[in-house]
């Protein structure tokens, strides 16, 4: 049995479509509600999509980078501590400015890191964790240098525990600031590349209900065309072909920043701290005096990463390592200056092995620190590290390159979407006003 409320219902129903003028009306109304819902959406998730895409350029991946950059500093700060140290008196000004340079880096970059990351996030805890053990290394570094000032044989041991320092705990958490960091790059990278498929279905459900419309007064009136809702029509079709379009070249964009600039820099930035982890072991192992075999492990496990296990070859050539996988995917002046890396670290290699293998320790500080000459392990190391920043420079350009611009597309994008759907609106005000006058 129906209730009044229901009966009067389906009067208000009957009143509102029992008529062609109704019908027409209601018609108008769903379908106007339709366009606007559709340029509603897609501008929404296109925005979306355009901020993901702002952050990876100017938030996401300047902070990958600069976490990586964290790491990279205070690994050459070890390094450069140590070659300081050996070469004690005559160390020259260059290596301690140096030194304190890689160290105001990293307090510069934490600053900005600890401005720019959530207070709640695990990135901000690491930054902290760096704020509080930075004055600590550096308090033991000078701790050294004094005893050593004194020939005091405290300071070797005072260098030595600051290096266990910097590598059993300020590197460690380093790490997991560049893998959060990353981690937010990833995520924003997936929320920019993803298609808008909500409002693509709903674009479609309105084209549809557009035609099916148009079919309809087409059997009514034998009239072929509605201007207003073909006009409607075409508005709709062209932001959906629009939606494709941009979001695929945006995503294409997106893709090529990310395979050759985003995930080449971050193994280069690996390949980068294995060449300091090696040089910061080649040089503890002097300060050492060949006391304990623990840097010469390291020097090993560190350099097979950097450069591959010279057992394993095929051919001539060394299988593995983070040099030869740098090159996949980098950007022509990269592999260049990887090429040109690869080629100096057997001579590096080389000078490092005549230095262990000699009786004389004065002749092995001077073939691996010494401060003169370019027959040394510091000098081709320093060749080296110089190549891997070309290439890291190559790599961050092509990033940008590619990725500059694709949110200023996303956001035309949305705003355009957002004129047809008024303009998709009016054309079917207009074509079913047309019809509507012919009842009058």
């Amino acid at each position: 049995m129906r209730t009044p409320a229901a009966t009067a219902a389906q009067q208000r129903l009957r009143q509102l479509t029992g008529t062609a003028p109704a019908r027409l009306r209601a018609a108008g109304a769903v379908l106007t509600a339709l366009v606007l819902l559709f340029g509603v959406l897609t501008a929404w998730q296109v925005s979306t999509r355009a901020a993901a895409a702002d952050q990876v350029v100017t938030h996401s991946q300047p902070l990958s980078q600069d976490a990586a950059e964290i790491y990279r500093s205070l690994a050459d700060a070890d390094t450069t501590a140590a070659s300081a140290f050996l070469l004690a008196g005559n160390a020259p000004p260059a290596l301690r400015e140096r030194y304190e340079g890689d160290l105001a880096t990293a307090a510069r970059l934490l600053a900005q890191a600890a401005a720019r990351t959530d207070a709640s996030s695990d990135a901000q805890r690491w930054v902290a964790e760096l704020n509080q053990q930075l004055p600590q290394y550096a308090g033991l570094v000078e701790t050294a240098r004094a005893n050593d000032r004194q020939g005091l044989p405290l300071g070797g041991a005072y260098l030595r525990y600051a290096s266990k320092q910097m590598q059993g705990t300020l590197l460690p958490t380093a790490q997991r600031l560049v893998e959060a960091e990353n981690r937010q790059l990833n995520s924003d990278y997936t929320a920019a590349e993803s298609f808008a498929w909500t409002a693509f279905g709903f674009g479609v459900l309105t084209l549809g209900a557009l035609v099916w419309c148009q079919v309809l007064l087409l059997r009514r009136t034998n009239r072929v065309f509605n201007l207003g809702l073909v006009g409607a029509s075409a508005a709709v079709l062209a932001t959906l072909l629009w939606l494709v379009v941009g979001t695929f070249l945006a995503q294409l964009n997106l893709g090529d920043s990310r395979t050759h600039g985003a995930d080449p820099l971050r193994v280069l930035n690996r390949a980068r701290i294995e060449a300091l982890q090696s040089r910061a072991a080649e040089n503890l192992d002097l300060v050492a005096r060949g006391g304990s075999d623990t840097y010469d492990q390291d020097w090993l496990k560190y350099t097979t990463a950097l450069a591959g296990d010279p057992a394993k070859r095929d051919g001539g050539r060394i299988l593995g390592g983070t040099l030869s996988d740098a090159r996949m995917n980098a950007p022509r002046d990269a592999v260049l200056a990887l090429d040109q890396a690869a080629k100096l670290f057997p001579a590096w290699s080389a000078r490092h092995k005549a230095a262990e293998e000699g009786d004389n320790y004065a002749a092995a500080l001077q073939a691996v620190v010494g401060p003169e000459g370019t027959d040394t392990s510091a000098a081709v190391f320093a060749a080296m590290d110089e190549q891997l920043g070309k290439a890291a420079a190559a790599e961050l350009a092509a990033f940008e390159d590619s990725a500059q611009g694709v949110d200023g597309g996303l956001t035309g994008l949305a705003v355009g979407a957002g004129v047809l759907a008024l303009l998709a609106a009016a054309g079917v005000t207009v074509g079913l006003g047309r019809r509507l006058a012919e009842y009058r």
